[in-house]
């Protein structure tokens, strides 16, 4: 098992992980942050953007799972990899716009 197509798998998790807030939250006509707004992902972008800019992320995810290595289903190492890379940036994502949208803040009783 490669170690290369490995990381191409966690970093395509990631990509593909990262893409649903954005194309969902664009497709619900909702602004969200971006890398594109200002600040840089603070500020909010437009819809049509985070459309854009969460298909970008499932064609760079689709390319480093499906054209990278043999990505198999069947593989433990290959699914590790791949759910590896989406936890990282939901867990990332979690706390960094948990701090904009209220995410951070322990539950009240």
């Amino acid at each position: 098992m490669p170690w290369l197509s490995l990381l191409s798998y966690v970093f395509g998790g990631a990509f593909l992980a990262n893409a649903i807030p954005h194309f969902v939250s664009g497709m619900m006509g909702r602004p969200f942050q971006s890398p594109f707004a200002k600040p840089s992902g603070q500020g909010l972008s437009s819809s049509t953007v985070n459309v854009l800019w969460g298909f970008f992320n499932i064609a760079v995810g689709y390319v480093l799972v499906c054209r990278v290595g043999d990505f198999d289903l069947k593989s433990t190492g290959d699914i590790v990899a791949f759910g590896a890379g989406g936890l990282l940036i939901a867990l990332f994502s979690a706390r960094h716009f948990g701090r904009f949208h209220g995410g951070n803040q322990p539950e009240q009783p």
